[in-house]
């Protein structure tokens, strides 16, 4: 009884370890997404104004 208690405390701490890195990855894959949407739209906003001010000359 005590190995298996002893294993499911093993299996519980592993478990653990690996869900927290799965957590890590899936936020760092967000924050390289959300970098690049946010580059995307300034890259927009500067196309518009560029636009914009060509066309009033």
């Amino acid at each position: 009884m005590k190995n298996l208690s002893l294993f499911l405390i093993a299996l519980a701490a592993m478990l653990s370890l690996n869900s927290c890195q799965l957590v890590g990855d899936i936020f760092k894959a967000g924050m390289g997404f959300g970098i690049f949407i946010v580059i995307a739209v300034i890259g927009v906003i500067i196309f518009i104004i560029s636009k914009a001010s060509g066309r009033s000359r």
